[in-house]
C-alpha cells in the first residue's frame, strides 16, 4: 500500500535546517515500511546528516558556498539573482529526495541522523515536500 501526503514547510533562511520533526508531525507511520521524501523545487534539496551539533549545519553551508560561488562570470542563468544559479548547482549536488526505512512505527535513522532541508536561496519561500509511505 502507498500513501502520499504533501508537506508545506514554512520559509527557512538560506542554510541547512533540521526538519525531521516538521516532517513527522504530518505523518502517521506504519509499523514497517519505507518513507520517501521528494522536494518539488530546483533550488533546494534534501539530505540526511548530523542531528546533534548545529555547527555541522553551519560548516556545510560554508563548504557549499566555498565550492559553488555566486557571481561567476561563466554563469548564463543570472536573471533571478546571484544566488539562483548556485542554488540550482547545489541542489543537483545534494539531490531532491531521501528514503528512510520505517521500523516499529518510527523512522529507522541512525543515532546522530536527521532530515535536512537544504535551502540554497536567500529568499526561497515556502517549500513543498511529497511524502510517500510504502507499507
Amino acid at each position: 500500500m502507498i500513501e502520499q501526503h504533501t508537506i508545506r514547510l514554512q520559509p527557512y533562511s538560506r542554510g541547512f535546517h533540521l526538519i525531521t520533526n516538521d516532517v513527522l508531525q504530518h505523518l502517521d507511520l506504519p509499523e514497517k515500511g519505507l518513507l520517501s521524501l521528494f522536494i518539488q523545487h530546483t533550488s533546494a534539496g534534501l539530505t540526511i546528516n548530523e542531528n546533534a551539533d548545529p555547527t555541522v549545519r553551519t560548516d556545510l553551508e560554508s563548504s557549499f558556498n566555498h565550492i559553488v560561488k555566486e557571481n561567476e562570470s561563466f554563469y548564463e542563468h543570472t536573471f533571478e539573482g546571484p544566488d539562483d544559479m548556485p542554488a540550482h548547482i547545489k541542489s543537483s549536488m545534494v539531490g531532491s529526495s531521501v528514503t528512510i526505512p520505517i521500523t516499529k512505527g518510527k523512522l529507522n535513522l541512525g543515532t546522530w541522523q536527521g532530515i535536512y532541508l537544504c535551502e540554497f536561496r536567500n529568499n526561497g519561500g515556502s517549500r513543498k515536500i511529497i511524502a510517500s509511505i510504502y507499507s
